[in-house]
């Protein structure tokens, strides 16, 4: 077990103050501050969900882990400059990549039905933003299409005996703040500026993210109940 994890909540308490802590202090500086105390207080957060989820065990903690590191990448990227907005796409992309496969590791049930809102999801979102885009449009299309694949993972997840249902809600959530996070923040960026958004992107992104992580810990409590549950039936 991990330190982080096997304390008696204070080492979460610990990490919990500094990403909060870090977050505001980003929001605060979203209004002026320098490059680089933005970069730092917008990595801070992430790196507190990486140490929390440390050290990452089985297929789908691995994924969530791989997931919020190159998160983590994506987001110091998109801050260094416009001119690295293609590989910070680039790395959110394969972050998304990362929880779609998670999801994918805990149930291959095709969930046609539910794949049916995000496939519309993805054509409208599409449709709408592809005459704003210009050189971005195939890069920003393919990003639509992998975060409504992963969204639509996320809820294939729901009903399946894989994970706890409290593991299923906390996957399904986290993967549908993201979408309406990333659908803000595209708007802003390529359609019509939004007064106050950056505010309720950083906010939804950073929820999101916990409620992915938490994913993790709330299957690992499901996993570790079964297995006192198999070992006194066996004593």
């Amino acid at each position: 077990m991990s330190p982080m994890r096997g304390a008696s909540g204070g080492g979460t308490k610990l990490l919990a103050g500094v990403g909060v802590a870090a977050a505001v202090g980003y929001l605060l500086a979203l209004d002026g501050a320098g490059q680089d105390v933005r970069v730092v207080t917008k990595a801070l957060p992430m790196l507190c969900l990486l140490a929390w989820q440390w050290p990452a065990k089985g297929r789908y903690a691995r994924w969530i882990f791989a997931g919020l590191a190159l998160s983590l990448l994506g987001d110091v990227l998109l801050d260094l400059g416009p001119g690295l907005f293609l590989p910070g796409l680039g790395a959110f992309l394969l972050a998304h990549v990362s929880y779609a496969v998670a999801y994918v590791s805990q149930t291959r049930r095709p969930c046609w039905g539910r794949a049916l809102p995000f496939g519309l999801l993805a054509v409208g979102a599409s449709v709408l933003l592809r005459p704003f885009l210009g050189d971005l449009t195939l890069p920003v299309i393919a990003y639509v299409i992998v975060i409504c694949t992963m969204t639509w993972r996320a809820s294939a997840l729901w009903g399946s005996p894989a994970l706890g249902r409290r593991a299923q809600r906390f996957a399904l959530a986290g993967a549908l703040m993201f979408a309406v996070s990333d659908g803000v923040l595209a708007i802003r960026l390529f359609v019509s500026p939004l007064p106050g958004s950056n505010y309720a992107v950083m906010l939804l992104y950073w929820s999101a993210q916990f409620c992915i992580a938490a994913s993790v810990h709330a299957a690992g409590t499901v996993d570790r109940t079964a297995s006192q549950s198999v070992a006194l039936q066996r004593s």
